[in-house]
């Protein structure tokens, strides 16, 4: 057995103990060398192997220890020291007053102790505290003179961080400069805590998958390891924010006194400052109930707050009394932060099971045991593709630390590698479909293997959302809510079968009137005559958007010549490249796909392309893309008059655009196109007096 394996073990042993409240001092050194072992993982690695909250539990066994056993207590005791170590990329600073810890509490029990033990010091009872929450990110010092912003540091081991200045610059919700000095403040130091919002931290995400990279785990470390970016100008493209909530430090000018006396009174002065401080967030209580009933409420709306919090910050609010209470070597007495209920956990891989989602991309589920996270049992966790488990070599039979956040599906964070016995077995990815059995199909330089097959059972309602939607065959009355109903009491199960809905079922449903049906049998029968550009939209094949559709369709007079263009034939039409071509010769290589149009065909719906726009006219060989929002026209009306005349539509800026028509609230569009002379940039009405349909006024 490893040192690591026998540590682990000890861990567990010792986190089973302290939930049977079993520890004694016979535990005390082992419980150090355990704690020590998992500080440095956590502070010097990166790379934690238990969860905050398990830590949290063994950190206060050894604290009760302690306290019990005063005479076992050694100088290099973890509840002795404030912090655990420093990285060397960065030059290191000394902050001006340490940047203590928390004490933790988990539950309202803690929080009575708390204020006992407050008020057994203050000598009444008379307290008021000040509770704001507890924000999850990376916790930094900032430091003012002269009001100008003169150094940002992280919290390093609490005495000395690392000097992170340029990157700090780059957060605009922190003020370069701040009229501290109107205050009679001359020196400043600031503790707060540098976030990313949820939205943010999802599209930052969402754009690392597009491209095929690995996401990020959570905000708080993407939080944290953006701040150790080399590259200030990426640090800014990650849209950091900051809240500041604590004045640690201050100087005063020569003859000025004291404004503020309460922390409440500090966080409104940070706020008036310019700083983004909890000063709305921040309630002001007196006696420990009304302190208990704020942080439950808080943790029931924690999943709709735009930012992760992980608990919530009790502090006394008088400076003077906060004084009188001191602090340890590790902590404040003055405060306690009562966290909520963990979001992480460590569990064991027991097998993967493959989903199909909506779009036919294939989603591997681990299956892990039952273990309890954030007041919920997980037992199943997102896997996202093949490569995020390629890359973190997760495999079966592995401990793995889970994380849950809201109402996301839970994910593995890590493997535990170093627990490994060599029993754990690598994950072995299907090559067909689990739904219908078709072989799998993965884009070039995409992270998701796909099932293309259109009949997929798996698929099939989000597919029937989009053929009846209003830019593809635009079959009013067949909405949603209808589809839904109709597929789960089997009248509706495929595309082909919305042409041959069984209306005398139909009517007997509450809400199906005579009138409501007529109106349905007439839009699914005019539907049948859409151009050949909105059915090819409305299959719904992978990059194939409305512009793209009409290429393809202009291309070809039937819709199953298609399937006789290999992909450089593909590529060769306009705007069509290497995603698009590999993505349509797939979809029209698949006998499913060929299938389900002959059967369409025979149904009556149109599979061929209307006569060409006549030659010649005053648009022909000019392209046109539209971005913002139009007033006079609606964009597909727009959009016709230009092909009407001869014109294209593009899919994008480049530098073979002729005319970019740009509405209210352009975008990055109009911003690409200005940097590209060749490009024309022309206003709504610039646009109609080109078509020739001015518009006066």
């Amino acid at each position: 057995m490893t040192d690591l394996q026998r540590l682990q073990q000890q861990t567990t042993s010792l986190l089973k103990k302290a939930s049977e409240k079993s520890i004694t001092s016979a535990d005390i050194d082992t419980l150090r060398a355990v704690l020590r072992f998992h500080e440095y993982r956590y502070y010097i690695q990166n790379d934690p192997l238990v969860s905050d909250f398990e830590y949290d539990t063994l950190f206060k066994s050894l604290e009760a220890l302690e306290t019990e056993n005063p005479d076992l207590v050694v100088p290099d005791s973890p509840t002795q020291r404030v912090g655990k170590g420093l990285t060397k990329e960065f030059p290191t600073v000394q902050h001006l007053v340490p940047m203590l810890s928390l004490d933790n509490s988990y539950n309202a029990e803690d929080l009575l102790h708390f204020d006992k033990r407050v008020r057994e010091g203050a000598g009444h009872d008379d307290i008021e505290y000040c509770v704001e929450p507890k924000f999850d990110g990376a916790s930094i010092s900032l430091v003012y003179e002269g009001d100008k912003l003169v150094r940002g540091a992280t919290r390093g081991d609490g005495m000395y961080g690392d000097d992170i200045t340029p990157n700090i610059r780059q957060i605009r919700t922190i003020p370069l400069t701040a009229a501290f000095s109107a205050h009679g403040i001359a020196t400043a130091e600031i503790r707060g805590e540098v976030l990313i919002n949820k939205n943010n931290f999802k599209a930052f995400n969402e754009a690392l998958v597009e491209s095929g990279a690995q996401p990020l785990a959570n905000p708080r470390n993407a939080a944290a390891g953006t701040l150790r970016i080399k590259d200030p100008l990426e640090v800014g493209r990650r849209k950091l924010e900051a809240f500041v909530y604590h004045l640690g430090y201050h100087t005063l000018l020569p003859g000025q006194e004291e404004e503020v006396h309460s922390h409440s009174q500090t966080l409104d002065l940070l706020w008036d400052l310019g700083f983004r401080s909890p000063h709305k967030e921040k309630k002001v209580f007196k006696g420990i109930q009304a302190v208990i009933d704020y942080c439950n409420n808080y943790e029931a709306g924690r999943d709709d707050l735009p930012y992760e919090i992980d608990g919530m910050v009790i502090k006394v609010n008088d400076f003077a009394l906060q004084d009188k209470l001191g602090m340890t070597t590790h902590h404040p007495r003055w405060a306690i932060a009562y966290k909520f209920k963990a979001r992480q956990a460590t569990s064991k891989l027991l097998r993967v099971e493959y989903q199909v989602g909506r779009t036919g991309n294939i989603g591997p589920v681990a299956k892990v045991e039952p273990v309890g996270i954030g007041g919920v049992v997980v037992s199943s966790v997102s896997l996202f593709n093949e490569d995020v488990i390629r890359e973190k070599d997760i495999r079966i039979g592995d401990t793995v630390l889970v994380e849950r956040a809201g109402d996301v599906i839970p994910y593995i964070v890590k493997p535990l590698v170093e627990l490994r016995d060599g029993s754990e077995q690598p994950i072995q990815f299907p090559t067909h479909c689990p739904s219908c059995g078709d072989p799998l199909f993965r884009p070039e330089e995409e992270a998701a293997w796909r099932c293309i097959n259109i009949a997929c059972p798996a698929q099939q309602l989000e597919r029937l959302y989009h053929f009846v939607s209003k830019d593809a065959m635009d079959i009013r009355g067949l909405g949603e809510a209808n589809i839904e109903k109709f597929h789960r009491l089997g009248l509706l199960t495929s595309i082909p079968q919305i042409y041959g809905l069984d209306f005398e079922a139909i009517g007997q449903l509450e809400g199906f009137g005579t009138k409501s049906i007529d109106k349905l049998r007439a839009a699914i029968e005019a539907s049948k005559k859409q151009p050949l550009h909105r059915l090819v939209f409305a299959l719904g094949i992978r990059h194939v958007g409305e512009t793209m559709a009409k290429t393809l369709a202009n291309a070809v007079h039937h819709v199953l010549e298609l399937k006789d263009l290999d992909e450089e034939q593909l590529m060769a039409l306009e705007d069509v490249g290497p995603k698009v071509a590999a993505s349509v010769h797939a979809f029209f290589r698949n006998n499913d796909s060929i299938e389900l149009l002959q059967t369409l065909e025979a149904l009556g719906l149109n599979v061929t392309a209307g006569p060409k726009p006549a030659a010649g006219g005053s648009l022909e060989g000019k392209s046109f893309l539209f971005t913002g929002t139009l007033n006079r026209l609606k964009r597909s009306a727009a959009e016709a008059m230009v092909e009407a005349q001869g014109g294209s539509i593009a899919s994008g800026v480049s530098s073979k655009l002729h005319y970019l028509v740009v509405g209210d609230d352009a975008g990055s569009k109009l911003e690409k196109a200005k940097k590209i002379a060749s490009i024309k940039i022309l206003t709504e009405d610039q646009f109609l007096i080109l078509v020739g349909e001015p518009f006066a006024g």
